[in-house]
């Protein structure tokens, strides 16, 4: 099953262009912006996974789309996908091995809090395959307006936690009582790429808006994604979820007669 994962974004490719020359095809691109986010999974909550505001990422992918009739098509895709989150301020980290020394045994807080700077930068490749559905404003109009969502399934490639700032580490959630010792920096940049699931199923939508010239078209469209599966493999961490919305500009363009 893992052998079949890995291939299907070879075997996606190689299936849109065998078919780039066939009737009722269109090949495209698009890129733009994503704003991802890290939700936390039902009532396991803690002071790790939860408090993330949105990121901004890159986001971009390759396409192409099989014409079913005037109205329906269908979208397979292979997309570059910025997901993530971030804490600005002060937030909760587990308490290091150095730090419950200095506690008496089994007396040391699970976590400690600091104010600082703290980025997840996740990046996937995502295979969705998309069911849309198109009108064109009158039958001469070269405007369409279009809606897409199906099912994905991704694959992660890169994961780090960028962290920065100074600050003082506090046993409350207040940040009142610090510990000794002064501010500590922050600075960093982990991969942890090995706490997270190597894989991921969601679904993803669109809408937008397209202009016709010709073959060609270029479009804007709007969407979103969203994980249905818990991304964090240590326990400790909780359940996080990705998701994301997307603002991309595209071109395609129609291999039919």
């Amino acid at each position: 099953m893992k052998k079949i994962l890995f291939n299907l974004p070879f075997i996606i490719l190689l299936f849109i262009c065998f078919t780039a020359s066939s009737q009722n095809f269109t090949l495209g691109v698009k890129g733009g912006i994503s704003i991802p986010n890290l939700t936390a999974g039902g009532s396991n909550q803690t002071p790790l996974n939860t408090g993330y505001s949105s990121r901004q990422g890159p986001d971009f992918d390759i396409f192409g789309e099989f014409k079913i009739s005037d109205l329906f098509s269908i979208q397979p895709g292979i997309e570059y996908s910025s997901q993530g989150g971030k804490k600005d301020g002060l937030q909760a980290f587990t308490t290091p091995a150095e730090v419950q020394a200095m506690f008496p045994a089994g007396q040391a807080p699970p976590y400690l809090y600091a104010n600082y700077n703290s980025e997840a930068k996740i990046n996937y490749l995502m295979i969705p395959v998309l069911a849309k559905f198109g009108w064109d404003f009158s039958k001469s109009s070269p405007w369409r307006v279009y809606v897409g969502a199906g099912p994905f399934v991704s694959f992660l490639l890169s994961a780090h936690q960028v962290t920065s700032g100074n600050s003082p580490f506090y046993t409350d959630a207040g940040g009142t009582q610090a510990l000794p010792g002064g501010s500590q920096s922050f600075a960093g940049n982990q991969d942890i790429k090995s706490q997270l699931a190597n894989n991921n199923i969601g679904i993803e939508g669109d809408l937008g808006l397209r202009y016709k010239f010709g073959p060609s078209a270029i479009f804007i469209e709007g969407g979103f994604n969203y994980g249905f599966l818990n991304i964090q493999t240590v326990a400790a961490d909780g359940k996080n979820n990705t998701g994301a919305a997307t603002i991309q500009l595209g071109y395609s363009y129609w291999f039919g007669k």
